[in-house]
């Protein structure tokens, strides 16, 4: 993330590469009984590294869309870039969350832990009673310590601040899901 300034006021926001995307795949329902995109990101430039299953594909990342219409993709071969997005535009960004581990009920629900005194000793952060008197077991779905982050989270009504059409890059007001390098999905 950085900030940019608008007039006076600073605005947090954090820089994407977004593109060039190429169209490598329409699927029609005559053909492929549903309809979709299938696009491309991030070309393998050695050719020793592509497998005979992806000749034709050479790209790191192959994404299929099920809407029928994508702006600038007509025709496979087109190339998608920062172009169809506009300073302004309120756009939902999918990605998948930052991973941390296995994390106690206290961080991963926000469970405020025990009292510091009346007889509490070592125990400030468990998660206290689990089980009940009836049925006596514990109820699925009970929210304890596990493995925290690292599931598609969206962010809804992100605002584009900055367009660099010459790098590809977006300026997003705000926090984004994942870390540096995680594969994005930018939807207007």
């Amino acid at each position: 993330m950085t900030q940019i300034f608008q007039g006076e006021k600073v605005v947090p926001v954090t820089l994407v590469e977004a593109g060039p995307c190429r169209v490598l795949q329409i699927k029609t329902k005559e053909t492929d009984e549903y309809e979709a995109t299938q696009l491309g990101f991030e070309q393998i430039l050695n050719t020793k590294k592509i497998k005979k299953t992806q000749r034709g594909k050479e790209f790191r990342y192959i994404k299929e869309f099920r809407i029928p219409e994508i702006p600038g993709a007509q025709k496979v071969g087109e190339v998608i870039d920062v172009s169809v997005f506009q300073e302004g535009d309120k756009v939902k960004i999918s990605g998948i969350s930052k991973g941390k581990g296995f994390q106690g009920a206290v961080k991963r629900h926000g469970f405020s832990g025990r009292n510091a005194t009346h007889g509490v000793k070592h125990e400030e952060r468990t998660l206290g009673s689990v089980g009940m008197r009836w049925p006596q077991r514990v109820i699925r779905g009970r929210r304890m310590p596990g493995r925290m982050g690292f599931e598609r989270v969206t962010v809804k009504n992100a605002k584009i601040v900055k367009i660099d059409k010459e790098q590809n890059l977006l300026a997003i007001k705000g926090a984004i899901p994942g870390r540096r390098g995680t594969l994005l999905e930018i939807r207007g």
